[in-house]
């Protein structure tokens, strides 16, 4: 097995912002996919008891964001904030009573165009809606130096180094939590990229929840979707594999689902999954 050999050095580092962004809401019902009518908490602000590590399902929520979610008020600032923005880039406090502390980008959420930022409890506790906080975007062009048969999207190079995925010949052999069929992927299909956004695991059908222990996902859980091919958006492609992040909650709305952020893509199906139930982004910030 042959360890990773990645092109870091030709990356470039620059600054992106964004505020604490609030939770929105007009109508405040939402229609779940069986027809009935739900008020839940959703996307945005500062959620003080829901970080990575913790599970998606089984909550009275909808879309919701773990941790800190930002946005930028100018779109096209913001567009560069989603797309530059890599999971595992260091995030610090500019503004407010937590000016100075750090965080780490968790993912980003498609359709809002949120980036999202865990912080320890402590820290959201000292935030108040509006503080800025500045991201140190890098990752952005990472690419395998001795394999171009795999895509790398939305990951800072130090992340990926931490978890340390080796190649077996050809194939790259990457733990995570779940494998998830594409068939049941939902919202978020129908871009022409995956550097910024995500798409839904749907999990309305109990069969194929149970078969794949899906109720079991968890923020920031590393996850392979067979059969799904990220190179340049999200599409059906036998024999493809893509990793991604889990990024946002489970959903009660048709199409909906757990969001996953992308972080590799092999079209020819290069990417050999590995099952190991720890691969979660708080082992990799908090634990190595």
């Amino acid at each position: 097995m042959a360890n990773i050999n990645l092109n870091e050095d030709q990356l470039v580092m620059q600054s992106v912002i964004g505020e604490i962004h609030s939770p929105q809401l007009s109508n405040p019902y939402r229609v779940s996919y069986d027809g009935t009518l739900k008020v839940y908490p959703s996307t945005g602000g500062i959620t003080y008891n829901k970080r990575i590590g913790d599970y998606v399902c089984k909550m009275k929520a909808d879309h919701v964001e773990p941790a800190v979610t930002i946005k930028n008020s100018s779109e096209t600032a913001n567009g560069a904030l989603n797309t530059f923005s890599c999971i595992g880039n260091e995030a610090f406090v500019v503004s407010g009573d937590a000016k100075g502390e750090k965080g780490f980008v968790t993912g980003k959420h498609g359709g809002c165009e949120h980036v999202l930022i865990d912080f320890s409890r402590e820290v959201m506790e000292k935030m108040v809606i509006g503080d800025k906080i500045q991201i140190r975007a890098f990752g952005c062009g990472l690419e395998f130096t001795n394999n171009s048969d795999i895509k790398i999207f939305n990951i800072d190079p130090n992340l990926l180094k931490k978890i340390n995925p080796k190649f077996n010949g050809e194939n790259l052999e990457f733990p995570v939590t779940h494998i998830v069929p594409a068939k049941i992927m939902g919202s978020g299909l129908g871009r022409d990229n995956v550097n910024r956004g995500d798409y839904d695991i749907q999990l309305f059908d109990e069969k194929t929840k149970k078969e794949f222990n899906l109720e079991s996902l968890r923020f920031g859980d590393f996850v392979a979707i067979t059969d799904a091919d990220h190179s340049y958006g999200r599409i059906y492609r036998s024999g493809a594999v893509s990793i991604g992040v889990v990024v946002h909650s489970d959903c009660i709305i048709s199409g909906h689902g757990p969001g996953v952020c992308t972080i590799l893509t092999s079209t020819s199906g290069k990417i050999s999954p590995v099952i190991d139930e720890t691969s979660n982004l708080k082992k990799y910030f908090y634990e190595v």
